[in-house]
């Protein structure tokens, strides 16, 4: 229950994964990513859910704002992306010359769009390709989105799962200001925390040799420039794990040693389809 808030417009991905989270909660758009995390850190009781990564495509490029505000991570969840071309009702792919998207949908449909010779056209968002095109009424024009957008806007969906790779998943994260966290138990769970290393040779070289020794494993490690400057990283990490097994504080009591800089972003449960995975 609560709030929910996403990036976008109704009918995008974002949307589709909150209903999919939580169907009873009232879900409400914001127009930029800043906008999301400023809710969250106005409204303590609300929740945000962000695209994270794409298994194709990669990083979203929200970093910037974790660090920034430091959320707490309740949930991670993996929403299926199944892309499609949206157009006007009664439009056939022969009509349609001119297709609207996000960068990463128009990216990650690419080859479905060079084999048909359609022109690209690089829009904010997936469903607000979607909700344009409703209201330009012009057969040669059609979106790439969601299924939900083809029922929000009015669309007929043209070609269904136009993706050039099956299995396409973005990972959300679902964040707020309040902490909250599992109890540990006997389930798989996700750590995610952020640091800044002090400023020596092979720092992170040391600084991740307790992982090892206590055999933890990291899950994710990647690197964000601090403001205005390219000789100093944040680093974002995630690791299998909850934070008050033994060997997980042990290695982070290690990392910290070589840190300026160390904040847990949130204990969650693994999403189910991690468990599936041995």
């Amino acid at each position: 229950m609560g709030k929910i808030y996403f990036q976008g417009t109704f009918g995008a991905y974002s949307h589709l994964a909150a209903v999919s989270i939580d169907p009873d909660a009232e879900i409400l758009p914001c127009k930029t990513f800043d906008d999301c995390f400023n809710k969250a850190s106005e409204e303590p009781d609300c929740r945000i859910i962000i695209p994270e990564s794409n298994r194709i495509t990669g990083n979203i490029g929200i970093e910037y704002l974790i660090f920034k505000h430091r959320l707490n991570i309740y949930q991670e969840y993996f929403q299926k992306i199944e892309h499609n071309l949206l157009g006007q009702p009664g439009a056939k792919l022969s009509d349609i010359k001119e297709v609207y998207s996000h960068a990463q949908g128009l990216s990650q449909c690419s080859n479905f769009i060079k084999e048909n010779n359609i022109a690209e056209h690089i829009r904010a968002d997936t469903a607000g390709s979607a909700e344009m095109i409703s209201k330009t009424k012009d057969k040669k024009q059609a979106a790439i989105a969601s299924s939900l957008s083809a029922e929000i806007y009015n669309l007929d969906v043209i070609k269904k799962n136009i993706e050039n790779e099956s299995g396409n998943l973005t990972r959300f994260l679902v964040m707020g200001k309040n902490i909250s966290q599992p109890e540990f138990g006997n389930k798989k769970y996700i750590t995610s925390f952020l640091f800044k290393l002090k400023s020596k040779p092979a720092a992170l070289y040391q600084s991740l040799g307790g992982f090892a020794i206590n055999g933890v494993n990291l899950t994710k490690l990647q690197s964000y420039p601090e403001k205005n400057s390219f000789d100093s990283y944040f680093f974002l990490c995630d690791l299998d794990g909850h934070i008050e097994d033994p060997k997980v504080q042990k290695s982070l009591e290690e990392l910290g040693l070589h840190c300026e800089d160390f904040h847990v972003l949130g204990v969650f449960n693994a999403d189910s389809l991690r468990q599936k995975k041995k």
